[in-house]
This record gives C-alpha cells, sequence and structure tokens, in this order.
C-alpha cells in the first residue's frame, strides 16, 4: 500500500529554559542552562543537590485549583504542553473528525511524587490503609493520555509509551505509524516527566548516574567532555501534533517539518550501560534512514541522546561513525541536554522539537559546558560547542536511548 505522508502542525513545551515554544527555542539559542540548587525539596544530604526544574510554573494559572489538585505533576505539564500543541495546530476548528484523533502520550516513571507522598502519609500513620481516592488516577503513566483526550473529546487512538529515556520518541514513532497507515488523520503525542523527588534523586544517586558537580550545578552537565560525571536531572513536557499531510494541507494548517522517517531497536546487553561498541544505535539509525529512504548524506544534523555520562557519550559518537563514516565530519552534532538536563521520558519530546525547529530554522543549537577535550573523542567532528551555528539543514535526526536498552531515532525534514 501507499503509506501516507506524516507532517508536523504543533508543538508545545514545558522545559527547564523556557515554558513556551519561543522560550524553549530562544534559550536554545542562548546556551541557556536550565540547572541550579534543588527547590522541590531539601537536598541538602543528597549526593546530588541541583536538577533542572521548570522556573515559574504555577499550575493554578492553566488549570482550575481544585481540578490540579486531583493531577499528579507530570500530568499538569502533559496537560499544559498538549493544550499549546493543540492551539498552536488550531485542532479546535470545526469540521475536524474526532473519532480519527488520537493521543499517545509517554512517561518514563509517571507519578512517582503522588507515589511517595501517598506511602509517607501511610508509614506516618498507624496502619490504619488510609489514601487519597484519586492516589492511583494521578499516579499511573497512561492517565496523561486519557486526560488530554477527554479535554478535548479526541476518541481515536489513546495509550501511553513507557521505554524509559526513549519513551517519547517511542509514543512519536507510534503516532507516526498511525498516519502513515491510515488509521487516525492527526494524533497529539509526546512526553512529560517529575521525577525531581527525594524518590527520584535518591534512586539515580544510588546508581551513581546523576553528576555530582554540586559546586558548579550549571555547567555540570557537559556532554563529550573529558570532566563529564553523569547527567542532571531535568523536568518537564513536549508536545508535538503530527497530521496526515493532504489532511493538514486541506484545512490549512501550518507545517514545520516531515516526519521522515523512523526506527526502533534494542541494545540486548545490559540493563543501564549501552553496548559499547554502540551496536543497538547502528542498528536504529541505519534503521531510520532505510525507513526515510534517505542517505547518510541527507542528514545535516544529530541531535544525540548525549547525556553526559562517561560510556554513554562514547558509545553514541562511535555508532554514528560507524553509520556516516565521512559524513560525520560534515554534519553538525549537539546535545541539547546540557542546557535542559535529561527529562527522561519526555526527553525524546523536547529533543524532537529542537530538531524541528532547527530543520524550519537553519540553526543548530549548542552544546554548552565543554571545557576539556576528551582524547576518546574524535576532534574533527563538530559537536557544536557553546555556540548556536547557522547553516541549511535539509534533515536532523533525533537519538534516543532508554535503560534496558531501548533506542529510537526520528528524522525530520523540510517539507517539499
Amino acid at each position: 500500500m501507499q503509506l501516507k505522508r506524516v507532517v508536523v502542525t504543533g508543538l508545545g513545551a514545558l522545559t527547564p529554559i523556557g515554558n513556551t515554544i519561543e522560550d524553549y527555542w530562544n534559550g536554545l539559542c542562548q546556551g541557556m542552562s536550565g540547572a541550579d540548587y534543588i527547590t522541590l525539596f531539601d537536598a541538602e544530604k543528597f549526593k546530588t543537590r541541583f536538577a533542572c526544574e521548570l522556573k515559574n510554573f504555577n499550575p493554578e494559572d492553566f488549570l482550575d485549583r481544585k481540578e490540579a489538585r486531583k493531577l499528579d505533576r507530570f500530568s499538569q505539564f502533559a496537560i499544559v504542553s498538549s493544550n499549546q500543541a493543540i492551539a498552536d495546530a488550531n485542532l479546535t476548528q470545526d469540521g475536524i473528525n474526532k473519532d480519527r484523533v488520537g493521543v499517545i502520550w509517554a512517561s518514563g516513571i509517571g507519578g512517582i511524587g503522588t507515589f511517595y507522598e501517598e506511602m509517607k502519609g501511610f508509614f506516618a500513620g498507624d496502619g490504619t490503609p488510609r489514601f487519597n481516592p484519586f492516589f492511583i488516577p494521578k499516579m499511573i503513566s497512561d492517565i496523561a493520555a486519557g486526560h488530554i483526550s477527554m479535554n478535548y473529546g479526541f476518541r481515536g487512538p489513546n495509550y501511553c509509551t513507557v521505554s524509559a529515556c526513549a519513551s517519547s520518541s517511542h509514543a512519536l514513532i507510534d503516532a507516526s505509524h498511525f498516519i502513515r497507515l491510515g488509521k487516525a488523520d492527526v494524533i497529539v503525542c509526546g512526553g512529560s516527566e517529575a521525577a525531581i523527588t527525594i524518590p527520584g534523586v535518591g534512586g539515580f544517586n544510588a546508581m551513581k548516574a546523576l553528576s555530582e558537580n554540586n559546586e558548579n550545578p550549571k555547567t555540570a552537565s557537559r556532554p563529550f567532555d573529558k570532566g563529564r560525571d553523569g547527567f542532571v536531572l531535568g523536568e518537564g513536557a513536549g508536545a508535538i501534533v503530527l497530521e496526515e499531510y493532504e489532511h493538514a494541507v486541506k484545512r490549512g494548517a501550518k507545517i514545520y517539518a516531515e516526519l521522515a522517517g523512523s526506527a526502533c531497536s534494542a541494545d540486548a546487553h545490559h540493563i543501564t550501560a549501552p553496548h559499547p561498541e554502540g551496536a543497538g544505535v547502528i542498528l536504529v539509525m541505519n534503521g531510520a534512514l532505510s525507513d526515510a529512504e534517505m542517505q547518510p548524506s541527507d542528514i545535516d544534523y544529530i541531535n544525540v541522546h548525549g547525556t553526559s555520562t562517561p560510556l554513554g557519550d562514547i558509545a553514541e559518537v562511535t555508532a554514528i561513525q560507524r553509520v556516516f563514516q565521512e559524513h560525520a565530519y560534515q554534519l553538525n552534532i549537539s546535545s541539547t541536554k546540557s542546557m535542559t538536563g535529561h527529562l527522561l521520558g519526555a526527553a525524546g519530546a523536547i529533543e524532537a522539537i529542537a530538531s524541528i525547529l532547527s530543520v524550519q530554522n537553519d540553526i543548530v543549537p549548542p552544546t554548552i559546558n565543554h571545557f576539556t577535550d576528551d582524547d576518546l573523542l574524535d576532534p574533527k567532528l563538530n559537536f557544536t560547542f557553546h555556540t548556536p551555528q547557522k547553516r541549511v539543514v535539509r534533515a536532523a535526526l533525533s537519538n534516543t536511548f532508554g535503560f534496558g536498552g531501548h533506542n529510537a531515532s526520528v528524522i525530520f525534514k523540510k517539507i517539499n
């Protein structure tokens, strides 16, 4: 069968460097760091005392106070960011068949804050099981997709993808498949995460996954730098409206870019560590190129997973050089996690947005916080250190990888 084309017609974002698409993009282009000392709880006794929190976010600015209390923070983020994207795409206009509009929303962890507060309350009591009746609906990861669909009456495919830090990339990929196969006209997709909590930070500290550079929090997320010592935890959400091309054209929608291809793979190697030779990453990037019917030379920018971990950065760059060969030296590579931190299940969505906007604006956002070259990384590669670079970006590839060996790659290109 002839597969349908998939385009991007709406964007929304809540990030540690901006709570709208415009502010987020400006923050990226200005090389802004979203990291600072944790304010959401007292982190004085933790090995890591900083993170990339949202700034100036009050859910009651967007949601009814009573309703906001029934939502975990990750669902609040999902609703606010998806409202932005839906408004941007003008999905509330007359004539849209809501039976063919779906929501696929991701979260790697879901309502961990709600779970912690309910357990804390139980163990502080006399053992009598007194729980909030909204405990389960607040906590479960799929609830955000449900809320978005109920808010707008979207009756198409509706569920949650969970694959750790690749979760929202998998949401985009699933959404694109529904549209390509003609099973939906529009899908609101993306992801949200609110894991800057006592168990979130404590758990990642126990794994030795987080940077412990408490003296310099704003520069602690330093992908590809010799002194990197772990990722910086972030929170927020990214929302993307994907739409069938002819449907978008017919209703006069604004089109940002085309989702040209995607792929998924597994490392099948270790629960947290990447495959040292990047085997799964090679497989997933080659798969995305094949799905898009593109050659390595067609890609101008790679928004890498680039978490700022000693092993992960090396493995990903190794895979890029294997896939792109000599063209690797013509690419711009950057890790926007150097600015936003790592949003876990929402990372794929906000980094896809960065890729989409780079294609639209012909600007590659930078990798900030680079101080010392790593001898294990090829110095001839262009990691877009320090400042954004203007260049024609015909197509951008976005990589995300998750604990458990989950890999996802998505390619966006200029519409023609």
